[in-house]
C-alpha cells in the first residue's frame, strides 16, 4: 500500500507543513487502523482518501487523523492529497472531496499551485481565558475571537510580528484548554517581504504542540485581516521553525486557500488493515 509524505504550502522540501497521504482502493478500513497509521506517521495530520462511484456528490471521500484523533477539517493535508492526485494522474484540474465538514474542492493550476475552497469561519469577540493568558506567558493581547464550530480555535491577536515569532507557550497548560487549539497572529512588520500577516498555531490537545502551517485556521484569519486591512486578497506566513505561505481570498461565505506542495517521501506501508 503506497504512502507519501508531502510538504504543503511550500515549493521547497523540508519547509511548510508535512502530511501523510494514503490513497485507498475501496472504502475506509476500521477507524482503529486509520488511527494507528496516523500515530505511526506521527505528523500533524495524515489524510486517507478513496474514490467514490460516478454520480456521487464528490469524487473522493477524505478523512484526516492527527496522531491522537480524527479532525473535522484540515487544509494542508487536503492540499497534499490534491497534489498527490494531480501528480499521479488521478485527477486533472478540479477535484471534489466529501469530508466530515461537507464537500470541499481543490483545483490544481498548470504551475502546480492548489486552490482549496473552504467555508469561511465566523468570528465572535471573546474574553481571553486566564489559563490561555498564563499559557502564553503574559504576551500582550490586543483582541480575542472565538471561531466557528467546524474550526473550533481561539484566535488571539498579539502586539506585533516579533511577539508572535518569539512566543514560547506552555503546551501543558494549553493541553487542558477545551478548544481545538489557539492561533496567535499579528500584522506583518514589512509587507514588502511578501506577506501581510503572521500566525502560529498550537494544538496540544490533539497531539500537536505546534502545527507549522494550518490551512483551516486561515478560514478565520482571512476575514479577521480582511476587515482590518481593507482587502480580500492577502498572504499569510505561518510557522515557527518551519514556515509556509498561504494566499487567501475572502469570497463571502467561502475562503480560497492557495499554496504549493512537494512530495518528499514515496514509500510502501507494509501492514494491511
Amino acid at each position: 500500500m503506497r504512502i507519501r509524505i508531502v510538504d504543503a504550502f511550500t515549493d521547497r522540501p523540508f519547509h511548510g507543513n508535512p502530511a501523510g497521504v494514503l490513497l485507498l482502493d475501496t472504502a475506509f478500513p476500521p477507524d482503529a487502523w486509520l488511527q494507528q497509521v496516523a500515530s505511526e506517521v506521527n505528523l500533524s495530520e495524515t489524510a486517507f482518501a478513496h474514490p467514490l462511484p460516478p454520480g456521487s456528490d464528490a469524487d473522493w471521500a477524505l478523512r484526516w487523523f492527527t496522531p491522537a484523533a480524527e479532525v473535522d477539517m484540515c487544509g494542508h493535508a487536503t492540499l497534499a492529497t490534491a497534489h498527490v492526485l494531480a501528480t499521479s494522474g488521478l485527477a486533472d484540474g478540479l477535484v471534489r472531496f466529501s469530508a466530515r465538514c461537507g464537500v470541499l474542492t481543490a483545483e490544481t493550476a498548470p504551475d502546480g499551485a492548489v486552490t482549496l475552497d473552504f467555508p469561511t469561519s465566523s468570528l465572535t469577540p471573546a474574553p481571553a481565558p486566564a489559563a490561555v493568558q498564563y499559557a502564553l506567558g503574559g504576551a500582550p493581547i490586543l483582541s480575542v475571537h472565538d471561531t466557528a464550530a467546524h474550526v473550533g480555535d481561539l484566535l488571539i491577536e498579539l502586539a506585533d510580528e516579533r511577539t508572535v515569532r518569539e512566543l514560547v507557550p506552555d503546551h501543558a497548560a494549553l493541553r487542558a484548554f477545551a478548544k481545538r487549539g489557539v492561533i496567535v497572529t499579528a500584522q506583518a512588520e514589512d509587507p514588502s517581504r511578501g506577506y501581510d500577516f503572521v500566525s502560529r498555531g498550537f494544538f496540544p490537545a490533539f497531539g500537536i504542540d505546534e502545527d507549522p502551517v494550518t490551512g483551516s485556521a486561515h478560514t478565520a484569519l482571512a476575514p479577521f485581516w480582511a476587515q482590518r486591512l481593507g482587502r480580500t486578497e492577502l498572504t499569510g506566513l505561518q510557522g515557527g521553525a518551519r514556515r509556509g505561505l498561504v494566499r487567501v481570498t475572502l469570497a463571502g461565505e467561502r475562503t480560497l486557500l492557495t499554496g504549493h506542495a512537494v512530495t518528499v517521501l514515496d514509500g510502501e506501508l507494509l501492514t494491511a488493515p
